[in-house]
């Protein structure tokens, strides 16, 4: 802490995110992810033995807490990026219930688990996407760009008091790689049931050195339910730790363009922690 000459005492300022480094991947030179040992590799051919493995198949069987969504308050086009619409939740506050990220609960929300020494085929409708190495702040998750709408560009983001739901799902591919050295990566996620008007709302924590594939997630007006994420929490497991406030973490996304579908309701929410595997 810092004193300012007005008498003010701050805190430092916290990083939400930054990324550190970024390469192309191109998916028709390099189409298998390949967990090297908890590393993310992007190969044309697979090592010897090593298989692809199929999609997850969804579960049906639903996962996370649920919670009424009696309808939507609206939606918001912000072309070229993607459509805003605000939930109604019933209640005042909601909990994402914390759960290990296996294979079974993964493809409750349409994801694969890749483990270490495991590997599977990207499926994109583009070309090229960036794998992005990233720092994430534990206090990330406490900004929210719809209550910090009509902010100037450069002005700063609002460190909020709580952190609100904010889900999305888009028509590209993401891997989100585990590869901190001591803490697992913690995606938000959720299954939204528009006719039941239901949610289901979960935190997945990945194993360090495991990954989780999410094929693209286009717009289906015939589907009953659609699989949303986010990894702006992706730095929860520092919550309690003395030592880490940052996390570092691979993701595999297309970075420029892209028409995402965002879905947020601005209540509080509770993220809990769970015992870290040894």
């Amino acid at each position: 802490m810092c004193n300012s000459s007005d008498n003010g005492v701050y805190f430092e300022a916290p990083l939400l995110d930054r990324e550190v480094r970024e390469y192309e991947v191109d998916i028709q030179l390099t189409p298998y992810f390949y967990n090297d040992a908890g590393r993310p590799s992007y190969l044309t051919t697979l090592p010897d033995k090593v298989k692809p493995l199929s999609l997850a198949p969804e579960s049906q069987k639903n996962k996370g807490k649920e919670y009424r969504v009696p309808r939507s308050l609206g939606s918001k086009d912000t072309a070229p990026y993607g459509l805003e619409t605000q939930l109604e939740f019933e209640g005042t506050q909601f909990e994402f219930e914390a759960l290990w990220a296996t294979r079974e609960n993964a493809a409750a929300f349409g994801f694969t688990l890749v483990e270490a020494g495991q590997a599977i085929q990207i499926q994109s409708p583009v070309t090229t996407l960036s794998q992005i190495e990233y720092d994430y702040g534990m206090w990330a998750s406490y900004w929210c760009p719809y209550l910090d709408a009509g902010k100037a560009a450069g002005s700063g983001k609002t460190l909020f008091p709580f952190i609100c739901t904010d889900l999305e799902h888009h028509d590209f591919p993401h891997i989100f790689a585990s590869t901190d050295e001591s803490l697992p990566l913690v995606i938000s996620v959720a299954r939204y049931w528009p006719k039941r008007k239901k949610i289901y709302l979960a935190d997945l924590w990945i194993p360090v050195g495991s990954a989780l594939y999410l094929p693209p997630q286009p717009a289906h007006s015939e589907r009953e339910y659609m699989n949303l994420h986010n990894n702006r929490n992706s730095a929860h497991a520092c919550w309690g730790q003395a030592q880490q406030t940052v996390l570092k973490t691979h993701t595999l996304l297309l970075n420029q363009g892209g028409y995402f579908y965002w879905y947020w309701n601005k209540s509080p929410t509770i993220h809990h922690q769970l015992p870290l595997m040894k």
